[in-house]
């Protein structure tokens, strides 16, 4: 296992800090970080419309969890209540999810406010409106439909956002959310990956037969290349489908995503923002995906019946944990995010190596996720004991 040396509390304690210090530097609670680009201080500020405006609500919500202090939860609602009006409209593509469950949903869960619970059926709802039932997916980028000559297209982050309507299924909406957040699992299941479990970004399927016409990229280095932080959506996704469902098939396949993803990684285990990308040595880093997987890796060594496997797992997330724990790739003075060097989307020339706000929110969310199981016995432990 990791140094036992690594004190997560002290690197909670950094992130309350940095949020701190991000909220003096804000000029009023209307607009919310999104990023901030290398060798610059300040935030670029976002509009509740933007696909990341729910992950800075979403960090405030977890410091309000850690530190259980009333204040990081009046400010935590003062940034959700800005997203509310995504919920009175319908669905203008799949990032309802990102933007409602990752705030308003962490609210939820850590307050129980009815009027939460209400903005989050209304926006399942919304979300389901773009399941195709004849191709089995969600449709993610309505405006690609004309713009790309994409006439239905699933991306792989979309996997993300089945966690709002299985919730809903859960908690008075339809039974009908949970089969589409079944049917958009299978779907991409089958359809999504090449033989050896790595993920194509984009799907596009024919609308009317609902077959899959092909596999592109959007984000990543080429069509046949490995995006990183798909893959890392991919094993964050699948994990997820499996707690919802119990499903054996997703945990399944879950494992076999993280195994190649774990087997292409650099030795610091922070990957470059493609896998396949020439002169690899020479690229940005992708910092977002790191966290994405080091905190679905810790769900995912819980669920296996496997000791020896979910100690593996586990012993990679804490090393990727750590590693974004160290100066190499924390803010600390440079500015007041967690986290440096994430890539955005790099074939656009946007966000390339920055502090993004996503990669913060499952820094965080890691974090928490390990506080807890120090504090709580696992098979991992028990296996550990047993030597």
């Amino acid at each position: 296992m990791p140094n036992i040396e690594f004190v997560v509390q002290k690197h909670l304690d950094y992130c309350v800090a940095q949020a701190t210090k991000t909220l003096a530097q804000l000029p009023d609670h209307s607009l919310i970080p999104r990023n901030i680009p290398p060798a610059e201080k300040k935030w670029s500020l976002v509009d509740y419309e933007d696909w990341t405006s729910g992950f800075w609500p979403g960090v405030l919500w977890q410091l309000y969890e850690y530190t259980n202090d009333t204040a990081w939860k009046s400010i935590a609602e003062q940034y959700s209540n800005l997203l509310i009006p995504l919920s009175l409209r319908p669905a203008i593509d799949h990032d309802l999810g990102f933007q409602i469950h990752n705030s308003i949903g962490q609210g939820y869960r850590l307050t129980k406010n009815p009027a939460y619970r209400d903005v989050l059926l209304k926006t399942a709802h919304s979300l389901a409106g773009l399941f195709n039932p004849t191709v089995g997916t969600i449709l993610s980028w309505p405006i690609m439909v004309e713009k790309m000559n994409w006439p239905h297209n699933t991306i792989i982050d979309n996997m993300i956002n089945l966690e709002l309507l299985f919730w809903a299924s859960r908690n008075g909406g339809s039974m009908e959310l949970y089969q589409v957040a079944l049917k958009h699992a299978e779907t991409t299941m089958h359809h999504h990956f090449r033989e050896d479990h790595t993920t194509y970004h984009v799907v596009i399927y024919d609308p009317v037969t609902g077959k899959k016409i092909k596999g592109v990229t959007h984000q990543g280095y080429a069509d046949e290349s490995l995006w990183a932080r798909g893959q890392a959506w991919a094993i964050y996704g699948f994990t997820m489908v499996y707690r919802e469902t119990n499903d054996p098939r997703f945990l399944d396949f879950a494992q076999q995503l993280t195994d190649v993803y774990l087997e292409r990684l650099p030795e610091d285990r922070i990957p470059y923002w493609d896998f396949d990308v020439p002169n690899i040595l020479e690229e940005p880093r992708d910092a977002s995906a790191a966290a994405v997987t080091a905190s679905a890796l810790l769900e995912l060594s819980a669920y296996l019946s496997d000791p020896l496997k979910a100690i593996y797992y586990r012993d990679q997330a804490e090393q990727m944990i750590h590693v974004l724990s160290s100066e190499a790739f924390q803010s600390r003075e440079q500015n007041n995010a967690f986290l440096l060097h994430s890539t955005g989307h790099y074939p656009n020339g946007s966000e390339i190596d920055y502090a993004i706000i996503y990669a913060d929110y499952y820094y965080l969310e890691a974090l928490l996720r390990l506080h807890k199981l120090e504090n709580k016995p696992s098979i991992i432990d028990s296996a550990l004991a047993q030597g």
